[in-house]
């Protein structure tokens, strides 16, 4: 922007800087300047001082009191999405002068609730439309007789959310909807994000911050919509939108011959990155599709694959833009209601009627069978791309410790395949770290935090790991960094696999850390290998009195692994042994689960 001369209202000299600053203003900067002004015109306008200290850097700060904005941000996060948003809004609303507090639901008293003037809310949706563990309670509160009028408390919602789940942001819609009914004020309207919320975050972030600027919520409708974007200081320049290519070092498949698994160990180099990860965390891996789908998409669209379609702003070829892009090989409803626009086919629309066949169809199935199902498709190669969403980032549990292994990582992936219409279908990622990934490859990878998944501080706090194929990686990060400290306290191992022979991921140094102590406990369960199948949860149940014991000792559980069944049934046979061992009801178990949640001793890595 250059500040004409001839049509402005200010002189030369103040032109001159104007044009001088405004081109180096991030947007957010320039949202925040956009409700400074407002303010100090309130200020004007009610006859008020506008207070001006300076301080020991000699930077210029404004106080201004007839505006104080207070703020309460709330998150429900299970793998760090929302917690890291929550950390964006406080950063970006700090910066504007607001007194921020900033808590997981869990940690924050509910007693408190009505006596906050705006309360923002950020929440993922885990599963089929729960909320994430640490959001659990403050649910059920707001939806008990409990729950206090709040017609004195404005409030706004974030949701993250996954569209191909039946039950999309629910969590967040849930929040929203009952902070209403409880007499709420709607500061900014709530907005459902999808995998890629960066954005859509953003977006909502400027929101609030002009918002609360303005101290004036009937004027919502006319503020801009400009993303912000914030950085917080402990983030690495890398991330999703700017990976670090990582080269493959190892790539060994830790099943035997004869398994009907694969799963890999892929040890990558971090070297000259700077990444830095922490037992708990997870690696991103940014997908790229398989070829052979790829072209096969191109000729049943017939399309040539040369087409240049728009992504984000930059010309890419179609081939291009849906191999490294576009998610080809998940199906959701919204994206079928979308194609269907463009179909001359009538069956896809008697299908979108029918719930109970659409999620029949919807399963294991890709874009490809839509296409060669539900053709001709009357489109462009534009219009096409502009019906899909962007492939999301596929996260895996780190399975190393980086005091052990101070420029790599490790990762444990097992590999998805199964067979539909007589046509082999694979994991994107765990597809092509299986097949098309060799030594010497780069990989384009972030670290992303979680730090609802974390060892304890105090190292003397006895631990309980509980995992199942697969969701043994973050369990060898953990030993391997007990064993790199020297740890010896107590550390109880339940893990399950099909077979003992060829599915005993990480024996032998399971068995090293027995021996020296880094493991005090090892219970496994083989489900194929007796006749009656045997899971990590009927080993619990025969060693109850001893995990109560523990349980009671103050030791933190930790359980990683299929969320839907084994995480499920784990859950349901802990409680089980809380109220066995201990004597409790069902109510006292709840109250009991809750409580240990609330202290970070029962903490959840499922997927």
């Amino acid at each position: 922007m250059t500040l004409n001369l001839h049509n402005s209202p200010f002189s030369e000299a103040q032109t001159k800087l104007i044009n001088e600053l405004y081109p180096t203003l991030t947007d957010y900067q320039r949202v925040w300047l956009n409700g400074y002004l407002s303010a100090i015109q309130t200020i004007e306008d009610s006859s008020q001082p506008l207070e001006v200290t300076v301080t020991e850097q000699g930077q210029t700060v404004a106080v201004l009191e007839a505006v104080k904005q207070e703020a309460t941000i709330l998150y429900g996060s299970q793998t760090g999405n929302a917690q890291s948003v929550a950390n964006k809004l406080k950063t970006a609303l700090e910066s504007q002068g607001i007194e921020v507090a900033l808590s997981a639901m869990s940690d924050f008293k509910v007693n408190n609730l009505k006596k906050q003037k705006n309360i923002f809310i950020i929440t993922s949706t885990h599963g089929e439309g729960d909320p994430p563990d640490n959001a659990i309670s403050f649910h059920s509160f707001l939806y008990g007789k409990r729950a206090p009028k709040l017609e004195d408390v404005s409030f706004s919602v974030l949701s993250l959310g996954d569209s191909s789940y039946e039950f999309f942001c629910k969590t967040g819609i849930d929040f929203d909807e009952q902070l209403e009914k409880l007499g709420g004020n709607r500061l900014v309207p709530r907005i459902d994000c999808d995998l890629d919320y960066d954005d859509l975050a953003s977006e909502w972030i400027g929101n609030v911050a002009e918002a609360l600027a303005q101290n004036t919520p009937d004027k919502l409708p006319e503020l801009q919509k400009s993303p912000v974007t914030v950085r917080t200081s402990e983030e690495s320049v890398y991330d999703k939108n700017n990976p670090f290519y990582a080269e493959v070092l190892e790539s060994i498949n830790l099943n035997g011959r004869g398994s009907n698994k694969q799963t890999q160990h892929l040890e990558l180099s971090l070297e000259g990155s700077g990444l830095t990860y922490e037992p708990g965390d997870s690696v991103g891996i940014l997908p790229e599709n398989d070829a052979n789908l790829v072209t096969a998409l191109l000729l049943s669209l017939g399309f040539e694959g040369s087409e240049i379609v728009s992504v984000k702003d930059q010309s890419k070829t179609l081939s291009e833009a849906l191999t490294f892009h576009f998610e080809i090989t998940v199906l959701t409803k919204p994206l079928l209601q979308k194609l269907a626009a463009f179909s001359t086919n009538e069956k896809l629309e008697k299908l979108l009627e029918d719930d109970v066949k659409l999620k029949q169809y919807i399963y294991g199935r890709d874009l490809l069978d839509v296409v060669q199902t539900f053709g001709p498709f009357n489109w462009t190669a534009q219009q096409f791309v502009d019906q899909l969403r962007k492939n999301p980032v596929r996260l895996y549990s780190i399975a190393s410790s980086q005091k052990a292994n101070e420029e790599e990582v490790h990762l444990t992936i097992g590999k998805v395949f199964y067979e539909v219409d007589e046509r082999e279908r694979l994991g994107v990622v765990s597809g092509q770290v299986a097949e098309r990934i060799e030594i010497g490859d780069k990989v384009p990878v972030y670290i992303h935090k979680n730090p609802n998944f974390r060892l304890p501080e105090d190292t003397t706090t006895p631990i309980i790991m509980i995992g199942a194929g697969t969701g043994i990686a973050p369990y060898r990060s953990f030993l391997e960094e007990r064993a790199e400290e020297g740890i010896k306290s107590s550390a109880w191992l339940f893990f399950g696999d099909q077979h003992f022979v060829t599915d005993f991921l990480y024996q032998t140094e399971l068995q090293r850390w027995l021996k020296d102590g880094t493991l005090t406990n090892l219970c496994v369960a083989f489900s194929r290998d007796t006749e009656q199948k045997v899971y990590v949860q009927h080993r619990l149940l025969e060693n109850a009195a001893e995990v109560y014991r523990w349980i009671n000792d103050g030791a933190v559980i930790y359980v990683c692994g299929d969320e839907k069944y084994m995480a499920h049934d784990v859950d349901q046979t802990l409680r089980r042994i809380v109220a066995e061992q201990g004597g409790k009801t069902d109510e006292e178990v709840s109250i009991y689960f809750n409580e240990l949640k609330s202290q970070k001793r029962y903490q959840r890595d499922v997927y």
